[in-house]
């Protein structure tokens, strides 16, 4: 026997509570029993006039609809306002009821502007639920994992226009060239002498000098940076460098153009969780650089770096070839001639040179040198000796083990990032807008872990049955 009753209750009139709609597993109701929402009262409460003016919409309200959007992946806010219109547990989340306006698209925008724009709001937010999660003794930041990520920016790839663009100062360049000129006055050279740019502006616009360098720069949005990934991806984007722990805890972030290498950007992260108590720091090699290895060894962080392929060309000797004698500071070539110091470069590289006569009647020349003068030159950092600590730690027992979790940890989290939360691309333009994006995509994923977390220890849960008891026994 065929039903047919599409239309019959679409008309009738029923009295619901709201609390029943939502299922007591549902995540929004996890979420919002997961943390003490008020704390952003706190955050926003000198954006707002205490004694004038027309009442806003709560400033929970208004933070919670971009966390909707953020936790769900929806693409824009206009299409999160439509889904809030016709979701029940949205609704619910956001304390409105089945016949409460859901505020205009634009509402969120407007605010941000007026009230959030050049302030640390959001990054304040993913504080206080990271803090959260310290509290319930879920993170261990004995053992953090650091990589970035690259998110493509609101764009055109072909509105673009070239500049010469002055490069950021290294974070250990003052440092660096101390110990350069030191160097170089143990050996009985000059100091070198500062670089001159007052003609870095009046060169071709084909070419650079000094500390410039030629850079697309994008029309649409100029604070992304032009980023290759292999030989034919090449989008505007910007770097998330992110750090997180052994459990995939997000412990800090921060957003960079897409054109900034990761070893140059570091530092800036590195500030941010420097004193959450890390033992041992995980990097990929892209952060595998003397600088690096020094900061870290020199703040009691022991560096876990993977084994890096020499860039030798084929059918040459590697560097490790090449002994070098620490006693009397000159290295040993395959054919055990020896390789004196020559001069500290501007790099903070020591070079070391062959003699050239001896060179031109070698056996292993066309494996040593291409050079016009037989001179094979072999280059040692001044600072190699911290690179030589870390291939140490490399080899250290547990240490393959430990390095073998990044692709559970920090790439994972990525992957759930770029694959639920829509986090391969950007809708906004600037670095702010996208400093906002990240600051709350990442609050959401941590929180969604705080809930389900508690909902496993039985913490959540335990509070549900306890009010649904209250209720029946009333």
């Amino acid at each position: 026997m065929m039903t047919q009753n599409t239309d019959k209750n679409r008309e009738q009139i029923q009295m619901f509570c709201m609390d029943d709609l939502v299922p007591q597993d549902h995540l929004l109701r996890l979420i919002d029993k997961a943390i003490d929402w008020s704390f952003i009262y706190d955050l926003v409460e000198d954006k707002y006039c205490l004694d004038n003016g027309r009442p806003s919409l709560d400033p929970v309200v208004l933070i919670k609809i971009p966390f909707i959007q953020y936790l769900y992946g929806i693409k824009s806010m206009r299409q999160t306002i439509k889904d809030i219109e016709v979701n029940v547990a949205y609704r619910w989340f956001l304390g409105l009821e089945m016949y409460d306006p859901v505020p205009h698209f634009s509402t969120f925008g407007k605010n941000y502007t007026r009230r959030f724009k050049d302030t640390d709001l959001f990054e304040q937010i993913f504080a206080k639920i990271l803090e959260d999660c310290y509290k319930w003794k879920l993170v261990d930041p004995t053992e953090v994992f650091v990589d970035a990520t690259h998110v493509k920016a609101r764009a055109n790839n072909k509105k673009m226009r070239k500049r010469i663009a002055q490069e950021e100062a290294l974070f250990y360049e003052e440092l660096l060239k101390k110990e350069i000129n030191d160097d170089r006055e143990k050996k009985g050279k000059k100091p070198l002498k500062e670089k001159d740019n007052s003609d870095d502006n009046n060169h071709s616009s084909g070419g650079t000098s000094g500390n410039t360098k030629e850079i697309k720069e994008s029309t649409t949005d100029p604070e992304s940076g032009w980023f290759h990934k292999g030989e034919h991806k090449q989008v505007f984007a910007y770097s998330i460098e992110t750090a997180c722990d052994k459990n995939g805890w997000i412990l800090g972030y921060t957003v960079s153009p897409g054109n900034e290498h990761d070893s140059r950007t570091f530092k800036g992260l590195f500030d941010k969780i420097e004193d959450i108590g890390i033992r041992t720091l995980i990097a990929d090699a892209g952060y595998k650089t003397p600088a690096i290895a020094k900061l870290l060894i020199d703040k009691g962080i022991t560096p876990l770096f993977p084994y890096k392929q020499p860039m030798t060309k084929e059918r040459f000797f590697k560097k490790y070839e090449y002994v070098y004698d620490e006693y009397y500071d000159c290295y040993i070539c395959p054919n055990n001639q020896i390789l004196r110091y020559s001069t500290t470069n501007r790099d903070g590289y020591k070079e070391y040179k062959s003699c050239k006569h001896i060179c031109s009647e070698c056996p292993y020349l066309s494996q040593c040198t291409e050079s016009r003068d037989h001179v094979k030159v072999v280059t040692r950092h001044i600072w190699e000796e911290y690179m030589e600590k870390c291939e140490d730690i490399r080899h250290t027992l547990g240490m393959k083990e430990l390095y073998k979790l990044r692709k559970e940890t920090i790439e994972r989290l990525f992957g759930t990032a770029k694959e639920n939360h829509n986090f391969r691309y950007t809708q906004m333009y600037g670095k702010a807008r996208m400093e906002m994006k990240v600051g709350l995509t990442y609050a959401c994923l941590n929180l969604k872990k705080l809930a389900r977390m508690l909902q496993r220890k039985g913490i959540i849960g335990h509070v549900f049955n306890r009010f649904s008891g209250l209720l029946a026994a009333a």
